[in-house]
């Protein structure tokens, strides 16, 4: 029999949007936007965050930015990035829903400005009203599973914990805590967004069932950032396949992978 993977990301459905890819990438940081178009492109990601802080729509550099966006064919996911109170959080979220014309938000409420962590309160407090407003909202958070609770608690049927501090690149510092989270909440839909480093990186969350990762900074600050779109889209293929497929327990002994029982087959013709 002859397995043929057409698509090995295989459809999957997030926030009423049925979508073959699992990267989500950002459209931040690039050399150029020449760049980050091409990258988005390698990449094949149908979800890209926008920063309604760093573009407006209403500015030349920012027609530029969202006709290029557009041209991708692309579902948007604006952010929060900068807030560090609810507050001002609802306020960009609302602002980003008129600019780029969706409901979706990425959720950042950052409480500590040195390692970016979130703050967890603010967060909360901020998903619980903008899902009364009917945002579908993509919180940012650490990977602590009570604050994952509580945004469950709240309505919040996606939640992103991350990998470790933003930009860092250092992988999964903690995939126990991200596993435990996985398993804690089989019916949600978890994206790893932060500290994703290299591909290695992706295809281990993945394995671990994440549905996808978010990522910027491991593909934009790369020295070819359309090679390293394109390595991290093979990743996340790569490490589904494997969740799917039911990743071989780790063992404490070696144990042959040929079979060393019964008579070697030279025997016969002594």
């Amino acid at each position: 029999m002859t397995l043929t993977v057409n698509n090995p990301n295989n459809i999957w459905e997030i926030g009423g949007k049925t979508l073959n890819s699992r990267l989500l990438i950002g459209s931040a940081l690039y050399p150029s936007p020449a760049h980050m178009e091409e990258a988005i492109r390698a990449s094949e990601a149908e979800i890209v965050t926008v920063s309604l802080r760093r573009q407006s729509a209403k500015q030349n550099a920012g027609n530029s930015f969202w006709n290029i966006i557009k041209s991708l064919n692309v579902q948007v996911l604006p952010n929060t990035a900068g807030c560090h109170s609810a507050k001002e959080a609802i306020t960009t979220a609302q602002m980003a829903r008129e600019v780029f014309g969706t409901h979706w938000i990425k959720l950042e409420v950052i409480g500590d400005q040195y390692n970016l962590q979130p703050d967890p309160f603010e967060t909360v407090k901020a998903a619980e009203v903008l899902i009364k407003e009917g945002f579908e909202v993509f919180p940012y958070t650490t990977d602590d599973l009570v604050v994952a609770k509580r945004l469950a608690d709240v309505g919040c049927k996606i939640i992103m914990p991350w990998g470790s501090m933003i930009g860092s690149g250092k992988g999964l510092m903690n995939p126990m805590n991200l596993k435990a989270i996985r398993q804690a909440f089989p019916e949600l839909k978890l994206i790893i967004d932060a500290g994703i480093g290299k591909p290695s990186h992706a295809v281990q969350a993945m394995e671990l069932g994440y549905d996808g990762i978010l990522l910027n900074s491991a593909v934009a600050l790369a020295q070819d950032p359309i090679k390293m779109a394109a390595g991290f889209k093979y990743a996340v293929e790569a490490g589904r396949l494997a969740y799917e497929a039911g990743v071989m327990q780790e063992r404490e002994f070696a144990s042959p992978s040929t079979p060393t029982v019964g008579t070697p087959f030279w025997h016969q013709f002594k």
